[in-house]
């Protein structure tokens, strides 16, 4: 077996993360202005402190939620409308559903605005592709949000993994479940064959964290099933790396007792983190404290994990350093096309009841 892959583009010194002073300001577009283009988007580019200067959305009481959030800012009704006036921002981040990431995108690509695409990329591999195809032609900035990169306990991985500490890693996996049993009513939840369900919502964010970390997969096998809503909401997808490490994910909405978050296997030492951001958690009593991430397990010895520097923001803050000052893309759009990839997989398993094998 071969040592673990460990990723080249999330950053490994992470003791620094990413200064807020080096991150050129940016006038933002951002269309969708609900839960992710307002809650999670919004929140970001302002903590990364960039401005948010054009949104897109019908809604009345989002557009005034806009208003109130950034003065000044200009509400368009549609897509089109932003891009008629593309010279009013850097950027266009879409946080529109799912279903419509593709003609969104294809849309900024024609007006030459560099974008960024909340994950998923597309509803499957060959939208992905299509869309990535395009933004090359034209020589566009594409990037796609996959901001769990920047999430603590994968920052903190990622440095046990490059300093050996766990040694050769043969079985990774994570669980993204909650206890939700009234689910929520909104698209994500409802709309069956546009993007709804936890694969492509969840899934997207588990296997981009498997592939960074652990390289690219040879075969997939996947079970899929709607408990309480029309699309899935209980995932199970086991990957096998080409390198010989095995992740096993999980994405759950009715998981009255969530399983601990992260626990990677390997032959010097385990690593376990128990909770995540909050959720309810039979491991509440497991926390290791102020300024650590999870465990260093080796049986019953038990070692806190100092917690890597950085944070979300940071990939806005990469965002300006990208546009302005000619970095690397964030995230390289090509591993959007890979993610999707491994998710058509994973919904041709369920359906056959077999592992399917990649190319």
């Amino acid at each position: 077996m071969t040592l673990p892959h460990v990723p080249t583009d999330v950053p490994t010194d992470v003791p620094a993360g990413v200064p807020a002073d080096t991150a050129p300001r940016l006038r933002v577009g951002v269309v969708g202005y609900g839960d992710a283009g307002r809650g999670i988007h919004g929140r970001l580019v302002r903590a990364a402190g960039h401005t948010v200067t054009a949104v897109v959305t019908r809604s009345p009481g989002r557009a005034a939620q806009a208003r109130e959030d950034w003065p000044g800012v200009r509400v368009h009704d549609d897509v089109e409308g932003l891009l008629g006036r593309a010279g009013d921002v850097d950027v266009v981040v879409l946080a529109s559903p799912t279903g419509l990431h593709v003609e969104h995108a294809l849309a900024a690509v024609a007006a030459g605005v560099p974008v960024v695409v909340d994950k998923p990329l597309a509803l499957d591999e060959a939208g992905a592709r299509a869309v990535v195809a395009a933004a090359e032609a034209a020589h566009v900035p594409l990037t796609v949000f996959q901001n769990r990169r920047w999430d603590p306990e994968q920052l903190t991985l990622v440095g046990l993994l490059a300093d050996g500490s766990l040694g050769r890693v043969h079985r990774f996996e994570r669980r993204w479940e909650r206890w939700r049993p009234v689910p929520k009513d909104r698209w994500k939840e409802n709309a069956v064959g546009e993007g709804g369900g936890l694969l492509l919502d969840l899934g997207a964010h588990l296997v981009d964290s498997a592939v960074q970390l652990f390289g690219p997969v040879a075969s997939v096998y996947a079970e899929l099933r709607a408990l309480t809503t029309p699309t899935e909401d209980d995932v199970f997808l086991a990957l096998r790396h080409r390198e010989g490490t095995v992740s096993h994910l999980w994405a759950g909405a009715l998981a009255a007792a969530p399983g601990p978050r992260t626990r990677v296997l390997g032959d010097r030492a385990a690593y376990l983190v128990t909770r995540f951001e909050g959720e309810a958690s039979p491991f509440s009593g497991m926390d290791p404290g102020d300024g650590q991430e999870g465990w260093l397990v080796r049986g019953d010895e038990a070692t806190p994990v100092p917690r890597a520097a950085g944070g979300h923001e940071d990939y806005y803050r990469l965002v300006g350093q990208w546009l302005h000052a000619g970095g690397p893309a964030p995230v390289d759009p090509r591993d959007a096309v890979v993610t999707a990839g491994v998710l058509d997989a994973a919904r041709r398993s369920a359906e056959a009841g077999q592992v399917v094998v990649l190319p």
